[in-house]
């Protein structure tokens, strides 16, 4: 009988010795960044990239690579005036703002850059055509061509009317103020961006340094501004209005987002891709805050599976640039994928573009 108890005693001494062995790997594995365990990661994102950040094809390749993220959209400038308590990481549109979130948050590491994408105007095919036969943009392709940002600046800041461009009568459609519409500079990258963009070519194709160019180029970005009358504070939103059919004319848009419809099989509708001749590039920027941020910025912007996920999205690797071209392949209909004949601008500083977009909606 005592030699039978000691067995039974030996035994769960015996199971719970494994239990706890298990159980201390398992703990170890949920902790360990160096294990093959998903750890979660949390951050701000910049409203362009929340498909991609839902996507399942994304979500597996993370958690290949240990992670699962948890994000939540937000103004590029607007990331300043988030609490980010918590989070990660945060993943503004552009690298302005992420510096300035950086400078903020006193990161002093060089920030990852993993994507990129140009900014383009898309149009309707009248708006498009009109603004040719006007000598304002040139029609390269059955929707895609090239708008004149001097010609169509002169034209915004002298304040020219749908009315008054030949043509444009045909179009009930087109009326009222010729503009872009875009979205609030103060809080959105890529309004922001576009005021940047306006600034280097009104400022003779020099990058706005200082309160002079800021002077001198303040009464055209405060036209381009107040035409628009209100503005929404996420890129998303008036793209979607215009694929929908019930937006303005002219869009500003990111490359990016008309690239995904086409690598999707959508039907883009009644849209022309219109790259201005001098542009900026919207540079994807990660402000990690935590070291599991960092990992995952390295991630995002080296491994292959995400990169052509990124490209999927209509994104630009900055590692793997001839993968947009490549799987763009067949869309020179809308898209300019080796970005021939445009000049790609500087852009300011995050602290001169914040007094741009003040100035401009003053």
């Amino acid at each position: 009988m005592k030699t039978r108890i000691l067995g039974i005693v030996l035994a769960v001494v015996l199971i719970v010795g494994v239990a706890g062995v298990v159980v201390s790997h398992l703990s170890k594995d949920a902790t360990d960044p160096a294990t093959k365990t998903v750890v979660q990661v949390q951050g701000v994102i910049g409203s362009e990239k929340a498909d991609f950040f839902a996507d399942p094809a994304v979500r597996k390749a993370l958690a290949a690579k240990g992670f699962t993220v948890r994000t939540v959209t937000s103004g590029s400038w607007a990331m300043q005036d988030q609490p980010l308590k918590g989070d990660d990481f945060a993943f503004p549109s552009s690298q302005a703002p992420a510096d300035a979130l950086a400078a903020q948050l006193h990161v002093t590491r060089e920030l990852p850059r993993p994507f990129y994408s140009p900014l383009v105007v898309v149009a309707t095919h009248a708006a498009a055509q009109v603004l040719a036969d006007n000598g304002l943009a040139t029609l390269d392709a059955s929707h895609r061509g090239t708008l004149k940002m001097g010609a169509y600046l002169k034209a915004a800041g002298r304040g020219a009317k749908w009315q008054d461009l030949k043509g444009a009568s045909a179009h009930a459609e087109l009326r009222g103020t010729v503009t872009i519409t875009s979205t609030d500079p103060e809080t959105s990258n890529s309004g922001a961006l576009l005021l940047a963009d306006a600034s280097y070519v009104d400022n003779g194709g020099s990058v706005v340094t200082g309160q002079a160019g800021l002077d001198r180029t303040a009464p055209l970005l405060k036209k381009l501004v107040s035409a628009q009358g209100s503005q929404k504070s996420s890129s998303e939103e008036p793209f979607t209005d215009f694929i929908s059919g019930v937006g303005t004319p002219l869009v500003l848009a990111y490359e990016s987002q008309v690239a995904s419809l086409l690598l999707a099989h959508q039907d883009p509708g009644d849209l022309v891709t219109l790259y201005p001749d001098t542009t900026v590039s919207s540079d994807h920027t990660v402000v990690p805050l935590t070291d599991r941020g960092w990992r995952f910025a390295d991630v995002l912007a080296g491994d292959p599976a995400l990169q052509r996920l990124e490209v999927r999205h209509g994104f630009r690797p900055r590692a793997a640039r001839a993968a947009f071209e490549q799987a763009t392949t067949g869309d020179d209909a809308y898209l300019n994928r080796s970005l021939a004949g445009v000049v790609l601008a500087p852009v300011p500083t995050s602290d001169v573009i914040r007094r741009m977009a003040r100035g401009a909606r003053s």
